[in-house]
């Protein structure tokens, strides 16, 4: 079992954040640069708020986003389990 940690600095918003993770490099970096597009397309839609409220929209939009797509999964694994 592989227990080497991923050390990579990535830059979200402005800010840089130095993380370490059981991911490879690459994914840390994807999800990353995934919440940092998150975060400017609510800023570029609402210009007043600070980057603590944009952060915390963009959470709650991916959070949905998860929520819907376990959703829709656990709804196809039980329709595949009613055709067995």
């Amino acid at each position: 079992m592989n227990e080497k940690k991923s050390k990579v600095t990535v830059e979200i918003f402005g800010e840089s954040y130095a993380l370490k993770g059981d991911a490879e490099a690459e994914r840390i970096v994807k999800v990353a640069a995934f919440v940092d597009e998150r975060m400017h397309k609510i800023a570029q839609a609402n210009v007043r708020l600070s980057p603590a409220k944009i952060a915390v929209l963009a959470a709650l939009n991916i959070a949905d986003e998860y929520l819907q797509l376990e959703k829709d999964y656990q709804e196809l694994l039980e329709l595949l389990k009613d055709e067995k």
